[in-house]
């Protein structure tokens, strides 16, 4: 079985609607994919309709924006409960802090380059989580930068004089709330360093402590040392290895498919679900 634990949406920043993202995964050969679009569930329905449609099994996910000592930290969530208040709450106040920090940064990116918030939303779908990557293709679009991977690597990076941070919890919260949702937390990309600061071991193996479940190892941003790294760690820890794509469509070069998860940590984390199913076809 060919099994992609993450990828993204127009819910959130992808390029391909929650049910396009469903049809490309049965043509690139998928049996199984999660839809993990940032802080929020808003893609659910359309892409389960989907996947009934062209016969791949859906697992509902998100991925939530949290950090532990300031260093910021992805952790995708599985399978919880997309009505339980306690998560609901957090993830809107994540989303409402997200359209604040974009609409600060664009402010002080207008004040230098011909850019202005009409013109990212124009590039943000319905109920779509707002997030760089709209302010990014908003100056692709307006000839500013050539793509999505210019505009992060000069004036949406974390170190750029326009940059803003977003109201994100503490990671351990997090693993708490999604563990109560009845949801499996598995870290994303764990490795990904030139995202900006990584986290330490040492914070791994308290968020092992308190629920964290998995390690997404296999991925783009780890090259084969991390990767080994991260299989004694999960081993060590008795964590869930799982491995994907990160797929945002036209917006980033990862291909559908190019990570993929094995059947046994598919399991492992459907055994320890109890929020919500997988969509079956």
């Amino acid at each position: 079985m060919a099994i992609d634990l993450h990828v993204h949406s127009t819910a959130s920043d992808g390029t391909d609607a929650p049910g396009d993202v469903v049809r490309a995964a049965a043509v690139a050969g998928l049996d199984t994919v999660a839809l993990t679009d940032h802080d929020t569930t808003a893609g659910w329905a359309e892409a389960a309709a989907a996947a009934r449609e062209v016969g791949v099994a859906l697992v509902p996910g998100a991925e939530i924006s949290c950090r532990s000592n300031g260093i910021g930290v992805h952790m995708l969530s599985y399978l919880h409960d997309p009505e339980h208040p306690a998560l609901l709450a957090e993830l809107a106040l994540t989303r409402d802090d997200r359209v604040d920090r974009a609409r600060r940064m664009v402010r002080h990116i207008g004040a230098d380059y011909d850019l202005l918030w009409e013109h990212v939303l124009e590039h943000v779908g319905d109920d779509a989580t707002v997030g760089r990557p709209h302010i990014a293709d908003a100056m692709v679009a307006r000839g500013l930068v050539a793509s999505r991977d210019e505009a992060f690597a000069t004036v949406l990076h974390s170190g750029s004089r326009y940059y803003r941070p977003h109201h994100a919890p503490e990671a351990a919260v997090v693993v708490r709330a999604i563990r109560d949702a009845g949801g499996v937390p598995v870290m994303a990309h764990p490795r990904a360093g030139h995202r900006g600061r990584l986290v330490p071991d040492r914070v791994i193996e308290r968020l092992a402590a308190v629920g964290l479940g998995g390690l997404e190892v296999d991925h783009r941003d780890h090259d084969p040392a991390d990767r080994e790294a991260l299989r004694g760690m999960a081993r060590e820890l008795g964590l869930v290895m799982t491995g994907s794509s990160d797929y945002h469509g036209a917006g980033k070069l990862n291909r559908l498919g190019e990570f993929t998860t094995s059947p046994a940590a598919l399991a492992e984390i459907v055994d320890q679900a109890t929020g919500t199913e997988v969509v079956r076809p």
